[in-house]
């Protein structure tokens, strides 16, 4: 081979590996879908988060953040969305999300752990087999899991225990969330946190479930006025990346980047475990309010008797309904769910 030859092939190869290195290193860009606007202390954390995201983590990102319903995006069709690569990014409200696949509700069903001590068990004892099921069916990986808080009762007519739920219409939004309201006498309505509120104020739904902080955030004390502080879930969410995404950044990037999104998982569940007191304070209009709207709704007291209601509701008929579900689509599905909240929480699904 001449020494011209070689020439050229030596400056072919070094201009190849300068494109590469500029196409590796080259500034991304993530159209993320957030959590719904009514959810203000969320978003505010979420959007902070977001607009620094490229500073933080140290990864070169261009970010375009709206709230999902701002983009008109609905809560169940997250998980097509992301597979299809509508965003690239989205806050996941799994437990709508999950009649695309009733694997996932697994991580959250209601009755199983109903405070954030046992939450956190379940959701770590979950989260790998979740995440693999979300890389394989939908094309998606999980960036965070975190839950808005304790789900609690507010109801627009008086209330003093679960038997005063039996033939009034109630929001709910996960399907072992609609087994339980049915299981007590309601009729379920399914509607995603940005419809409540109207639905609560026509009479269209009675009672709905949600955290003590989305409910004073999203303003349900204006058209409730009596809150059953009993806790049936802690409604996990996520930020979840399409993978074909994931997989533009190096593995050096996505380090940097799963070190940061948990930060933001962190300052979440800090937000379940702290925020939620203080708006229950103000919703029913307490002198220890700080942080959220003052309201004065009539705080009910909740029995031991209703609380071993729901972990005997999460054994007889939340788990046996999940199973049976998510049994037709995945024969290994309780199977799996056995293995892992069940051993943490000490619960087995025969």
């Amino acid at each position: 081979m001449s020494a011209k030859k070689r020439t050229q092939m030596l400056i072919s190869a070094l201009l190849c590996g300068v494109a590469m290195a500029a196409t590796t290193h080259a500034s991304q860009d993530l159209r993320v879908a957030g959590n719904f606007s009514q959810n203000a202390k969320h978003i505010s954390v979420e959007q902070d988060f977001f607009e620094a995201l490229g500073e933080k983590s140290g990864v070169a990102v261009n970010v375009n953040y709206n709230p999902m319903d701002v983009v008109g995006v609905r809560a169940p069709d997250a998980l097509r969305m992301l597979r299809s690569g509508a965003f690239d990014v989205m806050s996941v409200q799994i437990g709508m999300a999950s009649r695309d696949d009733p694997f996932f509700e697994g991580i959250d069903i209601v009755g199983v752990a109903t405070d954030m001590d046992a939450l956190e068990i379940a959701v770590a004892a979950y989260r790998e087999a979740f995440d693999q099921r979300l890389q394989s069916r939908f094309n998606a990986k999980v960036l965070t899991l975190w839950p808005f808080g304790p789900q609690v009762f507010f109801c627009n007519q008086p209330i003093t225990s679960l038997d005063d739920m039996r033939g009034l219409r109630v929001r709910t939004f996960t399907p072992t969330m609609s087994a339980l309201l049915e299981h007590f006498g309601a009729t379920p309505v399914t509607l995603q946190f940005s419809e409540v509120y109207t639905a609560l104020h026509r009479g269209v739904a009675s009672c709905g479930v949600t955290s003590p902080t989305s409910s004073n955030s999203g303003s349900w004390p204006e058209v409730t006025t009596h809150l059953l502080p009993l806790a049936v879930s802690g409604s996990v969410q996520g930020h979840f990346i399409n993978l074909d995404k994931w997989n533009r950044f190096t593995p050096e990037e996505q380090e940097k980047l799963e070190a940061t999104f948990r930060d933001l998982e962190t300052a979440l569940w800090k937000v379940a475990r702290e925020a939620n007191g203080d708006a229950l304070k103000c919703s029913i209009g307490g002198d220890e309010c700080q942080e959220h709207t003052r309201f004065n709704m009539t705080l009910v007291d909740v029995s031991e008797a209703d609380q071993k209601r729901i972990k005997d509701a999460a054994q007889n008929v939340t788990l046996p309904i999940w199973a049976r579900a998510c049994n037709a689509v995945d024969p290994q599905c309780s199977a799996t769910w056995n293995d892992t909240v069940g051993n943490a929480m000490g619960l087995r699904i025969e």
